[in-house]
């Protein structure tokens, strides 16, 4: 049995040691949720904890049609708790689940500008641009302050960023559409985007689910089929980049990937250039298909 006060401070302890890591909020909350339903699960303190009762938590995971990716989190967080609390970590040896690797659904341009012209809010329509013309996560896009925009220089400073802050792009629409969203909102706050009500909560913003669930709708509206997340304006402006011949090294520093291998999975998405290579069919009995035989 494992008394509530010896969770909470395995809790505090994993708190700690995730915040001089800098880790953000989101991982934080995610890693403390996981590691608070697994010591209630198993029921037993952390030092009591045995690799083999990992192992079944694990399991119970699959059991339960939980998908690979959030096993792995869950070990992830295992992980953590034991290295901030303990000496000793039980669930070392035990391997990740694999991720089965997925190309993740990729916008057409003509898709963009359906889904822009059926926004019809000019504080949304601001936001999707921002994620697609400027390549931003949506927490970076709902953390952004007023003062990060630089309508001089045109440059977006993105202070919240996974790898540590960094400048994209200030594209000249995406401009006009703050300008528009300025004209119609004045926010108060500091934030670009606030939430909740604004007079009241000026130093709150705009929630990640409020803004998946506009751009849901939206993509309805625009008669896109496609599965369609904020993520998703993010992977379109990352492929068309490389499209239309930025090199993997710039999209990496647009993107704020602290590997290029990351950047790098951009390339199997991309089918510009793989609609420009011929077939060898119809180059048969031409001058180019010679070489055929």
């Amino acid at each position: 049995m494992v008394h509530e006060n010896q969770v909470e401070q395995s809790l505090l302890r994993m708190r700690v040691w995730m915040e001089l890591r800098g880790l953000s909020s989101a991982t934080i909350s995610v890693y403390l949720r996981c590691t608070r339903r697994f010591i209630e699960h198993v029921a037993k303190p952390l030092d009591q904890v045995e690799v083999g009762d990992v192992e079944q938590y694990l399991l119970e995971l699959v059991q339960k049609g939980r998908s690979p990716r959030t096993r792995n989190v869950n070990l992830a967080a295992i992980r953590f708790a034991f290295r901030s609390t303990l000496d000793r970590d039980a669930s070392a040896a035990i391997p990740q689940a694999k991720v089965p690797r997925c190309s993740p659904e990729i916008l057409s341009g003509s898709e963009v500008t359906r889904l822009l012209a059926a926004t019809k809010s000019l504080k949304y329509q601001a936001i999707f641009m921002l994620a697609y013309g400027a390549g931003l996560r949506v927490s970076e896009v709902a953390a952004l302050q007023t003062t990060d925009i630089d309508s001089e220089r045109m440059l977006i400073h993105v202070r919240t960023g996974k790898t540590g802050p960094r400048y994209v792009m200030l594209s000249p629409r995406v401009l006009d559409a703050l300008r528009a969203y300025w004209r119609a909102f004045r926010p108060a706050g500091p934030h670009l985007f606030p939430g909740g009500h604004a007079a009241n909560k000026p130093d709150t913003f705009l929630s990640r689910n409020a803004i998946h669930r506009i751009l849901v709708k939206a993509a309805r509206k625009a008669g896109i089929t496609k599965t369609v997340s904020p993520h998703t304006l993010r992977h379109s402006f990352a492929t068309h980049l490389i499209e239309t011949g930025a090199d993997v090294r710039t999209v990496q520093m647009l993107l704020g990937h602290a590997s290029i291998e990351s950047t790098a999975a951009y390339l199997h998405l991309t089918t510009a250039r793989l609609r420009q290579v011929p077939s060898p069919l119809d180059l048969i009995g031409t001058v180019r298909g010679q070489a055929l035989g």
